[in-house]
């Protein structure tokens, strides 16, 4: 099968066209002929190394993190799925490889594919969907009534995160530029901070959840507009001992992450809010909900360009750029 493989760690290198296997059908997976898939930042980091230290990835490794396709054939103690049935998923982390004409996945890990939404806007969904779920619903506990602010509204994960929020009824703060202002609103955002003019903690004050998607500077500036118990949530790291356990970290990991999150947990723990790292996990039962969600109009894609399967490494430049509103899609089938 057609892939797009890397070799070798870092930007250098970068990524190849070639052929590979098709990949073997353990007992719980289905096998499924991609579309369509998504293009995220962490294919980018991915390819640099940057994750070489929690993901040790044996290579050649093919990229890709979303998709979109046909089931064409399911193990022997699969239940869920049936060859024909159109699906998307994002891979467990182990087991990635999306720009490919085919991967296997774990029945867990997959959904049936929102009705409405055509192969290419399913497959801009579930990384950043599941990642906004993730940190909104289960670590941020968002109410209705209750104040996020959603850094860089105009990103992947931020076109998402405000329809979430604000569907789950929450007063909705996103930082954004004056160009995507009015797309900021049109998504339900009733704050749009300028972050190119104005200083999101001069503008904010008690928060109830704060998702960061940048790091460094912003993730601990974010922690002044946070009210007392609230949350900041990161997708940017640093990772913390709560995300080393979760992943069954040695101890040297542990350490490492305990040391590099200090400093926000820290300042953190002074504020009387926390601090909590995020790597989303893989899960098809919530991406059923969330089509649910989508089928209902309740939320929709925001794509910014389609790109075709030859052109793989001009759609993750592009991402690379950070301008990008909403998602990359490349186009397989």
């Amino acid at each position: 099968m057609k892939a797009f493989v890397v070799d070798r760690y870092g930007r250098k290198s970068g990524i190849r066209a070639g052929d590979m296997p098709v990949p073997d059908l353990r007992e719980d997976d289905v096998l499924v002929q991609i579309h369509a898939a998504g293009v995220n930042p962490l294919d980018s980091k991915i390819r640099d190394g940057e994750f070489k230290l929690i993901l040790p990835y044996r290579l050649p490794l093919i990229l890709g993190n979303d998709l979109a396709g046909v089931v064409v054939r399911v193990g022997s103690r699969v239940r869920r799925f049936k060859p024909g049935d159109e699906v998307y998923a994002r891979p467990p982390k182990d087991r990635i490889g999306t720009f490919a004409e085919f991967i296997a996945i774990k029945e867990a890990a997959v959904a049936l594919k929102p009705k409405a939404l055509s192969m290419e806007e399913a497959a801009s969904i579930p990384l950043v969907a599941l990642t906004a779920w993730q940190a909104l619903v289960e670590k941020g506990q968002l109410k209705k009534g209750q104040k996020v602010l959603i850094h860089a509204g105009s990103g992947g994960v931020g076109t998402f995160a405000i329809q979430l929020a604000k569907h789950l009824g929450a007063i909705v703060a996103t930082t954004a530029s004056a160009a995507n202002a009015g797309l900021m609103k049109q998504l339900g955002a009733d704050i749009v901070i300028d972050y190119k003019k104005d200083d999101f903690t001069a503008v904010l004050k008690n928060c109830d959840v704060v998702l960061d998607t940048q790091g460094g500077n912003t993730l601990e500036r974010s922690l002044r507009v946070l009210k007392t118990g609230g949350k900041l949530i990161g997708i940017a790291g640093p990772p913390d001992p709560d995300f080393a356990k979760q992943m069954g970290a040695s101890l040297f990991l542990n350490t490492v992450m305990r040391f590099l999150s200090y400093r926000i947990r820290r300042a953190a723990k002074r504020r009387e809010v926390t601090y909590s790292f995020l790597f989303m996990r893989a899960d098809g039962d919530q991406l059923g909900q969330i089509a649910t969600l989508i089928d209902s109009g309740a939320i929709r894609p925001v794509i910014d360009r389609i790109f075709p399967f030859k052109s793989t490494r001009e759609a993750l430049a592009y991402v690379e750029t950070g301008r990008s509103k909403g998602k990359v899609v490349i186009k397989i089938r």
